[in-house]
């Protein structure tokens, strides 16, 4: 037999205002203009320029829609909240977040390549498996494809039969086009490549050098130099240092020299910040306040529709589209205000978390502090300062600074104070900056070093901050 129940539930749901607050409020300023700019496109109600001041007539909200007889303009409208402009997305794309900064173009690697297959005298056949080849190779330059499935490639593609030693003929005279050491089918044969144009130039170091490549060359990764010394029986460790710093001197991704299209980013800070006197003084990129407003026109064709005696189908429909422009408008203009000030509340919160750092620049001076700190103290929930410090930036006399910069957990002292995990790594990278290249410090002496300094850390955090650094371990960090 059939239940029927009754169940009562509680759940939120974002207006289409919210959500297109929070969408502004996560544009970068260097998308701001461009997102402004396609509203502006897609709603004619909206105008740039300084909002005037309306007259009581004339303010569409204050229409009193049940006045007339004839027109009521909120028979027209739809009863659905959600229905309209909003429910089509956020603009023409919706996905804000993912558009991506503006770039220029240059040739391609593969462009490139073909260009100089085309200056070698080969016959129809062999420039085919020279263009089968240049499309194997990868964006930093290697050729990861084994010869034999490049020959397979060729048969059922091109309808070419051909053998492996024929295809790996062709790379050789590949692997001779610039940039050095294209072509290579692994690390060790990429710095053999480069090498062997310095032969004739670079004399006996360039000749260690390809010696230490050809034969020791997991020695070499390992840094195993008393190793290398005893292989090669070597006498002169000044020779073995050139040498090796002529190998390390080498361009292990050949590719990334011309691969793909180049990337120009532009950097735009969000807020500036100038110490006046010793008073720091916040604003916001004049980019970040456009002027706009709404259309006197739009306004003014509502009033019209509204004391009109007529009731018909198109009127009806021109009603509900000038209406809601109208609306989105509104909502557009809002949103851009309470991103304006949102952006300023937090930052100023930030600024008086870390006033001492923004005084002076020192990054010793950094608090610890997360993003529930901010939070807290401008009233928002933690997503929403999580958006602004994910991809907002400050412009300062020291710099330009990303926000998530001053975000840092904290560390505790001797003294009982915490400090920012930022002066920590401060302090670890110059003390691995001042080591002994010959004798660098391992993470368990960094520990006690940083103990005596007063910070109380263990040595995996010392490995974790490390690598957050870039640096290498000790063994890697080993110099002649």
């Amino acid at each position: 037999m059939q239940k029927l129940g009754l169940t009562q539930t509680l759940s939120q749901k974002l207006s289409p205002q919210q959500i297109q607050f929070i969408k502004l409020l996560q544009v970068p300023t260097a998308e701001l203009e461009t997102r402004i700019e396609e509203e502006l496109e897609i709603n004619p109600a909206l105008e740039e320029g300084k909002e005037e001041e309306p007259k009581e007539a004339d303010d569409f909200d204050d229409i009193d829609n049940s006045a007339s007889d004839e027109l009521n303009i909120d028979e027209y409208l739809p009863d659905d909240d959600y229905a309209g402009y909003k429910m089509q997305g956020d603009g023409p794309g919706g996905d804000e977040e993912e558009r991506e900064v503006p770039f220029s173009e240059s040739s391609t690697l593969s462009e490139q390549l073909i260009s100089q297959l085309g200056f070698l005298k080969l016959d129809e056949r062999q420039y085919a498996i020279g263009r089968q080849l240049i499309g194997s190779i990868e964006a930093d330059g290697y050729i990861r494809r084994d010869l034999d499935a490049i020959v397979n490639d060729m048969a059922f593609s091109q309808n070419i039969e051909c053998e492996a030693d024929e295809v790996e003929e062709i790379l050789h005279l590949i692997q001779e086009f610039d940039p050095a050491g294209i072509g290579a089918r692994s690390l060790q044969e990429c710095l053999q490549l480069q090498i062997d144009r310095k032969i004739e130039t670079g004399g006996e170091v360039a000749q260690l050098a390809h010696h230490v490549v050809t034969d020791c060359f997991d020695e070499f990764t390992k840094k195993h130099y008393d190793k290398i010394s005893k292989k090669l029986e070597l006498e002169d460790d000044e020779l073995l240092k050139e040498a090796i710093k002529l190998i390390t001197h080498l361009n292990p991704k050949p590719g990334g020299v011309g691969s793909g299209l180049v990337k120009t980013q532009y950097l735009i800070p969000d807020f500036m910040l100038f110490n006046n006197h010793g008073n720091l003084e916040l604003s916001l990129n004049s980019r970040n306040a456009p002027e706009l407003k709404v259309s006197r026109d739009y306004s003014e064709m509502l009033q019209a529709y509204d004391k009109s005696n007529k009731k018909d189908k198109k009127l009806k429909e021109t009603v509900t589209f000038v209406k809601q422009k109208l609306d989105s408008a509104k909502w557009f203009i809002d949103a851009i205000k309470q991103r304006q000030q949102t952006l300023l509340n937090t930052m100023n919160s930030i600024i008086k978390y870390q006033y001492d750092f923004f005084l002076e620049g020192d990054e010793s001076k950094l608090r610890p502090m997360i993003l529930k700190d901010i939070a807290e103290e401008i009233g928002m929930d933690i997503s929403t300062v999580s958006r602004v410090a994910n991809s907002k930036t400050i412009q300062t006399e020291f710099g330009i600074y990303p926000l998530k910069y001053f975000f840092s957990e904290g560390i505790s002292t001797d003294s009982g104070d915490d400090v920012s995990s930022r002066e920590v790594k401060h302090f670890l990278k110059e003390m691995i900056d001042a080591e002994e290249k010959r004798k660098p410090l391992s993470d368990d002496k960094l520990e006690k070093l940083l103990k005596k300094k007063g910070y109380q850390i263990a040595r995996r955090t010392v490995a974790k901050y490390r690598e957050q650094l870039n640096i290498p371990v000790a063994r890697l960090r080993k110099e002649l």
